[in-house]
């Protein structure tokens, strides 16, 4: 209908590359330093590790997704739901499990952090400044969080499996995934992004938008500050993605071109996750949107001798610490937790140092789910131990909660 304002839906991680923005504002005005340590800019809680320096996880690190934190989700009934405070977050799950700087890996956390300091650093509240330094100044004026502006224009979200409406819950790391925004709002922040219609008010410079989409060090060159980068149909693409059973979001840049793509939806499928290569192929004639793959599975090789053995420690929970013994033998491992009766990993993977698995986990364990879950471990051998993160997730193809924890485990037995 004329006249009628937009919907507004779940944008995910999306919001990661407006909270990229809040914070290069504040940069730009002199009231952070990028390279400082991000604990300089929390409250009582802090990033914090047993085994690595939670000084070198400075802010450009937490930013670009090498600050050594790990996979994390939390979802709250509400805003008021009091595992969604931030500060118990960081508090329970904030551990480094890698040294910062050295290792790649997308963490909620980090940009749920990331809010916060806009906040404290602000003096206002995560929405209040996204209002007035971002969504004012580009005319997003369909932009909330969850929990903060009433909407009511907001589209209810669908379960991709069942088709069924998902009941309501917010993200507990707002500065992550909180926002709901309009499609024409994303694209207006996306123009700005590809440098159209700056002036006086602009929220951030050119130079800060070319910072925010370059490769930062430690990435592989395929993250900035919070937007992806890839190379492809024979341009650079930067892009911004989020999703969850029941929400997908995108962001496209193609900045040699001009162009920016959006997609939004209120549930998941593969049609709208493969919109955007069928709007390139259009925009792009001549490039290909279509990628083949073999099929095959990889073999899993056999256990390399750093590797192979019996090894044993402890994984760290806020609660107490729960034992634990790995045991590496060719073309697979075995877990046993807590002294429970051990079980075989899935979907391994083994190289010179490091190790990847997935065990059954079960309820009764400190922080441990309720029901059936997953114990996903990902380890990298420094100086003889096993040390890095072990993450009690959802059960295959279920949605939930990814809480992380630091284990460390020496060898018993070669």
């Amino acid at each position: 209908m004329c006249g009628q304002r937009p919907q507004q839906l779940f944008i995910a991680s999306v919001t990661k590359s407006v909270t990229a923005t809040a914070v290069l504002r504040l940069a730009g005005l002199g009231r952070l330093q990028l390279d400082d340590p991000v604990n300089k800019y929390l409250g009582k809680a802090k990033v914090h590790s047993p085994a690595w320096n939670p000084s070198e996880a400075t802010i450009r690190r937490v930013m670009s997704q090498t600050s050594g934190l790990t996979t994390f989700s939390r979802w709250c009934i509400n805003t008021a739901d009091p595992q969604c405070d931030l500060d118990s977050e960081i508090e329970r799950n904030g551990v480094l499990v890698w040294p910062p700087g050295e290792v790649f890996d997308y963490s909620n956390l980090n940009y749920g952090i990331m809010g916060d300091v806009v906040a404290r650093v602000s003096g206002e509240s995560f929405e209040s400044y996204l209002r007035t330094a971002i969504f004012q100044p580009l005319n997003m004026q369909d932009c909330y969080l969850a929990g903060g502006v009433t909407a009511k224009r907001t589209s209810a979200q669908y379960d991709q499996k069942t088709h069924t409406r998902s009941p309501s819950r917010v993200s507990g790391h707002e500065g992550a995934s909180g926002l709901y925004c309009s499609a024409r709002d994303l694209l207006s922040f996306g123009m700005f992004n590809l440098k159209e219609h700056l002036g006086s008010g602009a929220p951030v410079s050119v130079r800060d938008i070319d910072g925010m989409h370059t490769a930062q060090p430690g990435t592989e060159g395929q993250y900035g500050l919070g937007w992806w980068i890839r190379q492809e149909y024979g341009v650079e693409i930067i892009s911004a993605q989020g999703g969850t059973s029941d929400a997908f979001a995108l962001l496209e840049l193609i900045p040699a071109r001009k162009i920016a793509i959006v997609v939004l939806a209120n549930s998941s499928s593969q049609m709208v996750r493969g919109l955007e290569r069928q709007i390139i192929s259009v925009l792009l004639p001549g490039s290909s949107a279509d990628k083949h793959t073999s099929g095959c599975q990889p073999r899993v090789p056999p256990a390399p001798a750093k590797l192979a053995g019996n090894w044993s420690g402890q994984i760290l929970t806020y609660k107490s610490p729960i034992n634990f013994t790995l045991d590496i033998v060719n073309g697979g491992a075995r877990g046993e937790v807590d002294h429970r009766p051990g079980a075989t990993f899935t979907d391994v993977s083994l190289d010179h140092g490091h190790f990847y698995g997935q065990l059954p986990g079960e309820p009764g364990l400190p922080d441990s789910p309720s029901r059936p879950f997953v114990i996903e471990l990902d380890l990298a051998l420094h100086d003889g131990k096993l040390i890095g993160a072990a993450t009690f997730g959802p059960l295959p193809g279920e949605d939930g909660d990814q809480l992380p924890h630091f284990i460390s485990l020496a060898r018993t037995k070669p």
